[in-house]
């Protein structure tokens, strides 16, 4: 990624919903669309031409679907590369399959334009996000899943690991969570890292859906965002990780 520009790729199977996409993109200074995709196979293959920052997928498509080329994406890449789902369909089933294949954020197309731009640096800049209505049902998805044994998949983290991974799920940042466990920023990174490789994911949104999935945390146990997103801690909300900037 050039360090003032912000490279996309927009995947969507409706013309003038990706036209109009692209046109809004393109009109921000530091942003550059480098390909346009009218599904997903089309979108994998531009990701592994281009290799851009960020991909806004619609998430039900002719073939491949959005889903399942998000997931392609995230796994070729290896994280580098992070996924926005957009869709009208405000459905359960579609975020939590997103997040589970490791997507960054999850927006309706009825956002506003400005709130689009806004995710797509958002991602970008190595944060996740979600619309705060998505945020509360998803949340509500974890309780009524309730808690169940934890033991084989966190069993390989040492109690550090498990300490910092309870303060990802509830929505820490790296500097948030040196601060709350005494730590360096770079251990914190870490640790993240080798979590990351112990459990076989990709990325911090797929850390806190398995920490809410064990039982590691509890939907009680985080705050949400406000309806403008500017307040409060969501447990999706983080930073990027990686053995260099995670």
């Amino acid at each position: 990624m050039n360090a003032s520009v912000t490279d996309v790729v927009v995947a969507d199977d409706q013309a003038m919903i990706r036209g109009g996409l692209v046109a809004l993109l393109s009109a921000e200074p530091d942003l550059r669309v480098l390909a346009e995709a009218a599904d997903g196979e089309a979108a994998v293959a531009a990701v592994k031409r281009r290799r851009p920052d960020v991909v806004l997928m619609d998430v039900r498509m002719p073939g491949t679907d959005g889903i399942a080329a998000a997931r392609e994406i995230i796994t070729i890449t290896e994280a580098q590369t992070s996924v926005i789902m957009l869709t009208v369909y405000d459905l359960d089933e579609y975020v939590y399959a997103a997040l589970r294949a490791g997507a960054s954020g999850f927006l309706l197309k009825d956002a506003p334009p400005e709130e689009l731009v806004k995710a797509v640096r958002t991602v970008a800049s190595g944060e996740a996000l979600l619309a705060p209505s998505v945020t509360r049902r998803l949340l509500q998805r974890f309780a009524d899943l309730g808690i169940r044994d934890c033991s084989t998949e966190l069993a390989s983290l040492t109690e550090r690991e498990c300490d910092v991974l309870l303060e990802v799920a509830r929505g820490g940042s790296n500097a948030e969570i040196a601060r709350n466990l005494g730590l360096a920023e770079l251990t914190v990174k870490s640790h993240l890292y080798h979590v990351m490789q112990k459990l076989h994911l990709n990325s911090r949104t797929q850390l806190v859906i398995m920490a809410y999935e064990t039982g590691l945390v509890s939907p009680g146990q985080a705050v949400l965002t406000g309806e403008d997103g500017s307040s409060g801690r969501s447990p999706v909300r983080d930073r990027s990780t990686g053995p260099a900037s995670a």
